[in-house]
């Protein structure tokens, strides 16, 4: 078990919990817990069937390869990837009325998952993170006013390690996706001068590197990933009173490890397709440009506990290499449905999650 003792929620001054309160707390609890499940399932075919992408269209594996290798290793990332991401997440809420917590973050779950299950219905690089994040912010908001949320404009200021609260994740969603970009770009302008009088036979190595840049990207991501629901069935527990402090239990990170595997294994193919086959036709030299530099920018980003959408970064950096090939081949359609998406989901799951709070209020 990973916890965080600094981290508690006082009870609502005034509230005392009889045996009446207390069963519909439970309930509500359960219910979120049971959903965070199902979002973890809807995060993998969401988000980590694009770490296979490349992988898979430059064909350094066949699609059965390339989705149980990633689904193996994002399972082993969400396992041993840490708690750093949990914490920040957990961390959003301000609200200290233990049963609006968890009717926040149950309004904030359904709006995440209708809005990740349209998405993956029509083929679109959302991103569950973003989804996620506009869910806390407007359940929040709607239960509590502007002050329900920890927005760190105080540290706004202070050094980069000392950056937190919601400033934090918005910062890191831009900047880690201007990093996949850069980064995508630059690696592809290295690799051109690195291999420019390479034989065809260096694809053997490419693709052996491949395999590994894979691996990586996938760990950093499950880790990213599975610990975003990891807060919140925390920060659940919590609430409902089952755990004394802020902590992430085994049990839930093992659940959450093989839900996300699975839904790799089960429901990824129609985002795969849009990365990769829609932007441009990608060898094993520019899935292996895009891999190192998504995981890169992934691992830098969970070891900061900064919850970034995996689908976003791993886009741009594509679109990065396909820059730095040649933009004229480049579907720049792509781009501006990510663009369009990063603009809509985070306001409209606001919208919708502020609505389904007064749902579940009322029920």
């Amino acid at each position: 078990m990973t916890e965080n003792p600094c981290i508690r929620l006082a009870p609502h001054p005034g509230v005392v919990r009889t045996r009446k309160e207390i069963h519909p707390m439970l309930l509500i609890a359960v219910v979120t817990i049971i959903l965070a499940f199902a979002f973890t399932f809807t995060n993998g075919f969401q988000d980590a069937a694009t770490v296979a992408a490349t992988f898979i269209a430059s064909g350094s594996a066949t699609p059965r390869q390339g989705i149980v290798m990633v689904a193996g290793v994002n399972f082993l990332g969400a396992i041993f990837g840490g708690s750093a991401v949990a914490f920040t997440l957990s961390g959003l809420l301000t609200i200290t009325s233990d049963i609006l917590v968890l009717q926040v973050l149950l309004a904030a779950l359904l709006a995440a998952s209708a809005w990740n299950l349209g998405a993956w219905y029509f083929g679109f690089p959302s991103s569950s993170t973003h989804a996620l994040i506009g869910g806390i912010m407007g359940a929040g908001i709607a239960a509590a006013g502007t002050g329900s949320v920890y927005w760190g404009v105080a540290e706004l200021l202070a050094p980069p390690h000392e950056i937190t609260g919601m400033v934090k994740v918005m910062l890191f969603l831009i900047i880690s996706i201007v990093l996949g970009l850069a980064g995508g770009y630059v690696m592809r302008r290295c690799t051109r001068v690195l291999f420019r009088n390479a034989k065809r036979t260096i694809n053997r190595s490419i693709i052996r590197i491949n395999w590994v840049a894979a691996a990586g990207m996938a760990f950093f991501n499950g880790a990213n990933d599975a610990q975003k629901q990891l807060g919140i069935i925390a920060l659940v527990l919590l609430a409902a009173g089952e755990s004394a402090v802020l902590a992430v239990p085994f049990w839930a990170r093992l659940t959450c490890a093989l839900l996300i595997s699975l839904g790799t294994l089960g429901g990824g193919w129609r985002i795969m397709k849009t990365i990769g086959r829609r932007i441009f036709a990608i060898e094993p030299v520019h899935s292996m440009d895009s891999q190192i530099s998504s995981g890169v920018t992934l691992g830098l980003s969970t070891i900061a506990g900064a919850p970034v959408s995996s689908t976003h970064i791993i886009t741009m950096s594509v679109i990065g290499v396909g820059a730095a090939e040649n933009p004229r081949n480049v579907g720049w359609r792509v781009g501006e449905e990510l663009i369009i998406s990063m603009i809509l989901t985070i306001p409209v799951t606001m919208v919708l999650s502020g609505a389904l709070l007064f749902l579940v209020q009322r029920i």
